[in-house]
């Protein structure tokens, strides 16, 4: 499909999931496709998210494995964090250049650089301006900043995941994912870390009796967390920084790591100029087939303001979603599924579809909890935590999952089509899973 009237059918502003995951399925049936990237070809996930996050911790995986088997396992494992970003920078370096690369072999255009709109379907580039029929806002999101006084002394995820050398100690702001996970990742690498909280609760969007049992196994590692820190001003000291918080209070470290949240990259785009709504804290306001405020306008990803858990897998689906509905294959609204999200921690907790508290607050659902750490698959790993809740409609439907073990992210992943589809009793004994297996274990309950 080529409309004369532009220079591409497509535009999409960004590169990352939310993007190219469509877009090279729309390549393929003829559409002229463009991206626009400021920073890295595919986005945050692989150069400074999920693929980076995941390189640093299969060795601290490694580690907290062989502590618990110590007694079989015989010597100490100890983390080279210089040697771990080595392997990391070898694995995820790449990605970019790999991308870009499938990109012009399908036969798209990069244009590196920042996108502001000039009309509905016109946006410049260095000076350089670009017509589409339709457009893609698929900026994501970009680290938040904490209101204090020097809070241009810290630093954010991306810094965190090209630290060369470990610091002796570290602030972190924050208990939410990126927090949680990078603080598993710097204690088990020789950092005293210190999370400075905004409130008394971890994890919010998590069943918080899960959350309480990381958090103590954190603490019994060695981390300290500091609730309601109300954290007044960083600056700068002989050794390093001191953060300000409390009644009086100083804490000092060598780095502070600003994990207080991501805001929508949204601002400088001209977007008000044009009549393209949005939120600061939300995103890009969008209707139900991910239009925005101006017709032939979209956005996908974080950027967008759905609703949804701000992930991966829900920017792989809505781009998938803008190919069908760009390519005619459907007419209708974008239909979530159930979305699993993980969080990386030591155990891991996991969670999607309905959940726990959802669940108790009505008579519309039962909810059935196991104790895992007591299956002899758990223990041949000796695992100390691990359990997990089911939740079912009233037809004894499976519409929802949660659980809190160094397994979860596998075992959530294993459950996946049980709670899209809803499956009954009878559906589920239809599927039989590897034994043994991690499957085989979280299904059993079912």
């Amino acid at each position: 499909m080529q409309n004369n009237k532009y220079d591409y059918d497509v535009i999409y502003i960004g590169s990352g999931h939310a993007a190219f995951d469509g877009a090279k399925k729309l390549c393929k049936k003829g559409f002229k496709i463009a991206f626009v990237e400021v920073v890295a070809v595919g986005g945050t996930c692989p150069n400074w998210g999920c693929n980076a996050k995941i390189t640093l911790d299969l060795p601290i995986t490694l580690a907290k494995k062989q502590h618990r088997m110590s007694d079989i396992v015989e010597g100490d494992t100890k983390i080279n964090w210089n040697a771990n970003m080595k392997n990391k920078h070898a694995g995820i370096d790449s990605i970019k250049v790999n991308r870009e690369a499938t990109m012009k072999d399908l036969g798209m255009d990069v244009i590196h650089g920042f996108a502001k709109f000039t009309n509905n379907h016109t946006i410049e580039v260095a000076g350089e301006h670009y017509t589409s029929d339709k457009l893609v806002i698929a900026t994501g999101l970009t680290p938040n900043k904490v209101d204090v006084q020097g809070t241009e002394l810290s630093h954010d995820s991306k810094d965190f995941l090209n630290l060369d050398e470990m610091p002796k100690s570290m602030a972190i702001v924050g208990t939410g994912y990126i927090a949680m996970e990078f603080a598993t990742l710097a204690n088990e690498s020789g950092a005293d870390v210190t999370m400075l909280m905004h409130g008394d609760k971890a994890l919010r969007g998590f069943y918080q009796p899960y959350v309480k049992q990381i958090v103590k196994e954190m603490e019994n590692d060695g981390i300290k967390f500091i609730k309601n820190a109300d954290i007044h001003a960083f600056s700068q000291s002989d050794n390093g920084y001191t953060v300000n918080y409390g009644d009086k209070k100083e804490l000092n470290v060598e780095w502070i790591l600003d994990a207080s949240g991501r805001v929508p990259m949204v601002h400088n785009m001209g977007l008000e100029d044009i009549g393209v709504k949005y939120d600061d804290k939300k995103g890009v306001i969008v209707n139900e087939y991910l239009q925005t405020s101006v017709d032939n306008i979209y956005a996908s990803g974080d950027v967008a303001a759905t609703g949804q858990p701000k992930l991966t897998p829900t920017a792989t689906f809505e781009s998938g979603y803008l190919k069908h509905l760009f390519a005619g294959e459907t007419d209708q609204p974008i239909d979530f599924p159930a979305i699993p999200s993980v969080v990386f921690t030591s155990p891991r907790i996991s969670q999607m579809g309905v959940s726990v508290d959802e669940a108790a607050a009505s008579d519309q659902y039962t909810i059935e909890k196991h104790e895992m750490a007591r299956s002899w698959f758990r223990q041949a790993t000796k695992e100390k935590i691990a359990e997990n809740a089911y939740i079912f409609d009233q037809e004894h439907r499976l519409v929802g999952f949660t659980e809190i073990s160094d397994q979860a992210d596998n075992a959530i992943d294993t459950i996946v089509p049980a709670v899209n589809m809803h499956m009954n009793e009878e559906e589920i004994e239809r599927n039989v899973h590897l034994f043994p297996s991690i499957g085989h274990d979280t299904w059993k309950n079912l």
